[in-house]
């Protein structure tokens, strides 16, 4: 919850940072680009009016001494006040004249740095696809002088076919800039130091919220222990009386017998139960002791298979072991035999007479793996999602005449996680179902040093 919650403030303060950023970046620049289009279309009306038609910035009245006359803007205009230059391109985006001016203090220089041709060029090429007659970038005017913004202006003849040139204005904006670089610093600062408030307050309000959830599934994890272990001593006591009975079944009226032998199943069947409850139990509250072993999970895959034989033989399934060199783990031993023997049970539970079940181990660089495939009947697609869910079972009709209790994959994939593994299962309806416990590998080399 407060993964989510800290991901969506993020978010919501990473788009609020982006908008106020280009919003005041936008009304910082907009002031420089109208002063910048004021000027140019006074250099392009002077250009029209002189005779022959050329860029008032070379005209002969326009000496060093005595420049192209340029208004100060107004007092309420922009307040940045920065240097800023006039150029003129011919429409081949050759450069005629430069006309450097202040309108503040300092003065442009470098002017390798701003006086190419490239804006000129763009502002020819997109004329001529487009009609359009204005273009602007950005380009750095070195160390002294900082970012330049320059805008580029195609001037026409009156009759708007013939191009007589580019002019191009250029404004210093490093004021501007930095103006730009202490607010997007101050959003950065400002957003991680919310984030991290709102997260720690946040795991401390989920802390506050989770508590009495936390409590109930304890006292819930203690009831299903106790529970479970109050009821093994009864329903041992229920199967032994029912094993003596049967033992002078002669005497029993048949009817009597039946109810008898029905009487074991169902206090083995509750027994069952109590014993996966009482081990899930163990394995949530984290008291369940895991030995740490390097075992071979070829050998354990096998030892597990021999003891399902006489079961599977009974339903004339085939069985078959598919195994590589050592598969070498760190485990415990009877754990995992009870997660294969769950995985093998299960196999030869849903598999009809006649059927394959084949047991698979194998490795790669990073992760061992034991797989059970079978030939049986398969799993809807809709149930592979809530397979391992406690008592959840596929069909329980089925199931409960085979004596499951939905508890078995369930224990399974819980002790696959104790070992920092994962069970995966892949089925297809009447096309069989693999059963694979994932863990990571150990290499042989590698055995001498745990």
């Amino acid at each position: 919850m407060t993964l989510w919650y800290g991901g969506v403030l993020t978010i919501a303060l990473l788009l609020f940072g982006v908008a106020l950023f280009f919003s005041v970046q936008q009304n910082l620049l907009q002031p420089v680009l109208s002063e910048m289009k004021a000027q140019t279309t006074q250099v392009e009306q002077q250009w029209l009016r002189q005779t022959p038609q050329s860029c008032p910035l070379i005209s002969t009245g326009n000496t060093p001494d005595r420049p192209f006359s340029v208004p100060e803007p107004p007092p309420d205009g922009n307040r940045f006040r920065a240097p800023f230059y006039f150029a003129c391109y011919d429409s081949t985006g050759v450069i005629l004249s430069l006309d450097p001016r202040t309108t503040g203090t300092g003065s442009l220089s470098n002017p390798d740095k701003y006086l190419n041709s490239a804006l000129a060029l763009k502002a020819l090429s997109i004329w001529k696809q487009n009609g359009q007659t204005e273009v602007t970038d950005t380009v750095d005017g070195g160390q002294n002088v900082g970012q330049i913004y320059r805008y580029a202006s195609v001037v026409t003849d009156i009759s708007g076919q013939k191009v007589l040139g580019v002019v191009q204005v250029g404004r210093a904006v490093e004021d501007l800039q930095s103006a730009l670089q202490v607010l997007r610093d101050l959003l950065l600062v400002l957003g991680f130091i919310t984030l991290l408030v709102a997260t720690a307050g946040g795991l401390f309000l989920a802390g506050r919220a989770l508590q009495p959830t936390r409590q109930a599934f304890t006292r819930q994890q203690v009831f299903i222990a106790d529970a479970s272990h109050e009821l093994r001593t009864p329903l041992t006591l229920l199967k032994a009386d029912a094993e003596l009975l049967l033992r002078g079944s002669e005497t029993l009226d048949p009817d009597d017998a039946e109810l008898v032998v029905d009487i074991m199943t169902e206090a083995e069947h509750l027994n069952n139960i109590a014993n996966n409850l009482l081990q899930l139990a163990r394995l949530d509250a984290g008291k369940q002791h895991l030995e740490q072993d390097v075992v071979d999970l070829s050998e354990i895959g096998a030892g597990v298979l021999k003891r399902v034989k006489t079961y599977a033989t009974e339903k004339r399934l085939e069985l078959k072991v598919n195994t590589s060199a050592p598969v070498l783990v760190i485990g415990d031993k009877q754990l995992l035999e009870q997660a294969i023997l769950i995985l093998l049970d299960n196999a030869v539970k849903y598999t009809p007479e006649g059927g394959t079940i084949t047991l698979r181990t194998d490795s790669d660089a990073k992760w061992a793996w034991l797989e059970v495939v079978d030939t049986g009947i398969g799993i809807p697609p809709e149930h592979l999602a809530h397979l391992g869910e406690r008592f959840y079972r596929v069909d329980k009709a089925r199931s409960r005449e085979e004596g499951g209790t939905g508890l078995g994959l369930a224990l399974a994939k819980s002790i696959a996680g104790l070992h920092k593994g994962r069970l995966h299962i892949e089925s297809e309806l009447n096309g069989g179902t693999t059963a694979k416990i994932i863990m990571a590998v150990v290499r042989a080399r590698e055995v001498s040093s745990i």
